[in-house]
């Protein structure tokens, strides 16, 4: 599959880059950003993949959240793909900011006229990192996962349903319950249809109560004063009374102490660092 070049930037001695390809999996072409930390220019490094929120793109998290420096200091690539797919010419697919374009929430949708492009889960999970195997310097065998938002619920459900693919797993205010907010039921009803039931295998909080093992030690930061907190659409202590009684480590720590976190990336640049340590510990970076 062939790669082409979009942007290089020289960054903390390494290099943050930009690729574009055909994707087989969602039939356009397909936009991520991958940082390069000067290790990988000797040897092999361990991946970390990062999953964005509604509306964003490969470009969010690499020009805002601040993470090349620790990074580059622990040796991690770290790739950040896009939230869908785009320009596929579907009716309906830019007319809102939650659903479609730049909302792909990390499913492979079943429903008309959805199911042909809008597979994310499995682009997330398959193709792009065999893509990023074969083309960079990577340790495959040590993988791990994070992201925001949308993207956090993104990167639950893909450890959930996978268990022992990622080393860790780690996300910023996540939607931890799909099935039971605004933004899951219109998401998920759009792209699978009327069957709650089909729902849940994409819902880290029904996901977490059949999960085969506690080998999995998970990181959420949450703002207090996020407003889609305050409005019903993340939900973590339903998730986080799901792992309690499956006895899976969760680490959830609701930044209070100073009021103000919300739901940006400022927040995100906050505590960035807290989670490339994170996955470094589990990655042996």
């Amino acid at each position: 599959m062939t790669l082409k070049q979009v942007s290089s930037n020289k960054c903390f001695e390494g290099f943050q880059k930009v690729f574009e390809h055909d994707s087989a999996e969602l039939k356009c072409k397909m936009k991520f950003g991958i940082y390069l930390p000067p290790k990988a220019e000797t040897g092999k490094c361990p991946v970390l993949y990062w999953l964005s929120g509604l509306t964003c793109t490969e470009q969010n998290f690499i020009t805002k959240a601040g993470f090349h420096q620790a990074a580059a200091e622990h040796g991690l690539i770290v790739v950040a793909p896009d939230t869908s797919p785009r320009g596929c010419n579907i009716e309906g697919e830019d007319e809102s900011w939650d659903f479609g374009t730049g909302a792909g929430f990390y499913v492979d949708a079943t429903e008309d006229p959805w199911k042909t492009n809008y597979r994310m889960y499995s682009y997330i999970k398959d193709e792009l990192p065999k893509l990023i195997n074969a083309n960079f310097p990577t340790d495959p065998e040590r993988m791990s996962i994070f992201g925001h938002s949308m993207g956090g619920h993104g990167a639950l459900i893909l450890a959930l349903k996978n268990p022992g693919k990622y080393k860790s797993v780690s996300a910023f205010a996540p939607i931890c319950n799909p099935i039971q907010c605004q933004w899951g039921k219109k998401a998920l009803g759009g792209y699978l249809g009327s069957d709650v039931s089909k729902w849940e295998a994409y819902d880290a909080t029904q996901l977490v109560k059949s999960y085969p093992d506690s080998h999995l030690d998970i990181l959420i930061d949450q703002g207090k004063d996020d407003q889609f907190l305050s409005a019903g659409q993340l939900l973590p202590d339903n998730f986080i009374a799901a792992c309690t009684e499956r006895k899976i480590p969760v680490v959830f720590r609701l930044q209070q102490a100073s009021c103000g976190y919300d739901h940006s990336y400022f927040f995100i640049a906050t505590f960035i660092n807290d989670h490339i340590k994170h996955h470094a510990k589990y990655l042996g970076a």
